[in-house]
């Protein structure tokens, strides 16, 4: 069973995978082949920490308020900030369904839609 501790938001033990449309592409995927091997290199060792570590601090991952229950990992490469926007497909699976370079203070809400979009879909075709 997933625990969060409130106090702190750390999330205990997880495994990430990445959300395959209804056309067999992998959004993550196409937007992890568009990075540079620096950035490519850091988003997969925070998304590696996320699956490694026992207790996972929130300057990493955490749950986005005023979501349907999205959290996101959050990398930084220099003045770059990539988020990989997911969801959990019980206790210990966190579907990773968008990705972006973030560019402004706040999450596009564009960005949060198309996450929970693919979310909904997602649990719509696995209980087909």
């Amino acid at each position: 069973m997933t625990v969060v501790n409130s106090q702190v938001n750390k999330v205990y033990g997880q495994e990430c995978d990445i959300l395959q449309n209804r056309y067999r592409s992998k959004p993550v995927e196409d937007f992890l082949d568009t990075l540079s091997p620096k950035q490519a290199l850091k988003a997969a060792w925070v998304i590696n920490l996320v699956e490694d570590m026992d207790v996972v601090p929130t300057q990493f991952f955490q749950k986005m308020k005023s979501t349907e229950d999205l959290w996101e990992i959050r990398v930084k490469v220099g003045n770059d900030i990539l988020r990989f926007l997911g969801f959990f497909d019980g206790p210990k699976l966190v579907v990773l369904s968008h990705a972006f370079q973030k560019k402004t203070q706040k999450t596009p809400r564009q960005a949060i839609q198309l996450a929970e979009e693919r979310k909904r879909t997602y649990f719509i075709r696995k209980y087909k």
